[in-house]
């Protein structure tokens, strides 16, 4: 029962930090998406210098209606996702270490970190496809314009079936594996190092990690997932836009995305709106695990007094 309750504290936890992050940095989302999709061909989306004009092209032709596009399913995405890792990667480290004692090896978080990233893919791919189809919408759009998030799952399961709620989910289930073992093994032997340093500096065994400390790891692991990973989000965002007005999807499937890429836009082209990307996620993932570590503080506290 203790490893259950452990287990929803760890979910709780990443929801609320998840919710935390997603207000402030939505308007760079929409930037990214709209960065990672723009080939240059497509006519319904103007073209941004940069991440500054971009934001205020957007707000200046859409309002804040334009800068806050797919809102609501990025909230829901978010806190789900995140409650979802957390608790499916608590779940598999405790799987893994056969005792509360036994120390994870890198592979080993690795494996729990991944494990997670791919559940957590299957169960949200439709929330995310639904967000970027939102926020690419814009008034220069051809077609009827999707209301809001039933609209749009309603919309899109009419006109294109079920089955394209999971458009994307290819790169999608790579992203999420990949991106969440390299950040969270990163986290844990980053955090692993800063706490033997803070031990043997205070000479004791107690760990006395602060919220600046969780900034910095935070942080420090969400950038060198991202530039791993990064290629895998605009191939995904590429692959779930709407269809075109013929009905026909722009992209047939990943390697179809790859290659038009490389043709068209070079390697460059796999790195479109990274700039709006590391500005949203890496203070986010900082601020992110600053709430996760302390609100989980506080149900180890709140345990302990009872």
């Amino acid at each position: 029962m203790v490893g259950g309750t452990w287990q929803w504290e760890n979910a709780t936890a990443g929801a609320v930090a998840g919710f935390t992050t997603v207000a402030i940095m939505h308007p760079l989302d929409v930037v990214r998406t709209r960065f990672q999709v723009n080939d240059g061909r497509l006519n319904h989306l103007p073209s941004y210098r940069n991440t500054l004009q971009a934001l205020f092209t957007i707000a200046r032709s859409e309002g804040l209606r334009g800068l806050y596009a797919g809102f609501c399913p990025a909230v829901i995405g978010s806190s789900v996702s995140w409650g979802l890792f957390f608790f499916f990667y608590s779940r598999a480290k405790q799987r893994y270490s056969h005792n509360a004692d036994e120390k994870l090896s890198p592979g080993l978080h690795l494996a729990a970190a991944a494990e997670a990233g791919g559940l957590v893919s299957f169960c949200t791919n439709p929330v995310w496809l639904i967000k970027t189809r939102l926020q690419l919408q814009t008034p220069l759009h051809q077609t009827r314009r999707y209301s809001g998030v039933y609209d749009a799952l309603r919309t899109i399961s009419k006109e294109e079936g079920w089955t394209a709620l999971y458009r994307g989910i290819g790169p999608s289930l790579f992203l999420q594996v990949s991106h969440g073992a390299i950040q969270f093994t990163a986290y844990e032997e980053l955090r692993k190092v800063l706490v033997d340093l803070k031990s043997e500096r205070n000479k004791t065994d107690v760990e006395s990690l602060n919220s600046i400390d969780y900034t910095v790891l935070g942080a420090s692991s969400k950038l060198a997932a991202t530039l791993f990973t990064y290629p895998f989000q605009v191939i995904r965002a590429r692959l779930q836009q709407r269809p075109n007005t013929d009905g026909l999807p722009r992209y047939v499937d990943s390697l179809h995305v790859i290659k038009e890429t490389a043709r068209y836009e070079g390697y460059r082209g796999f790195y479109r709106g990274i700039t709006a990307n590391l500005l949203k996620n890496v203070p986010a993932s900082a601020v992110t695990f600053v709430v996760y570590e302390n609100v989980l503080k506080l149900f180890k506290l709140n345990g302990s007094k009872n």
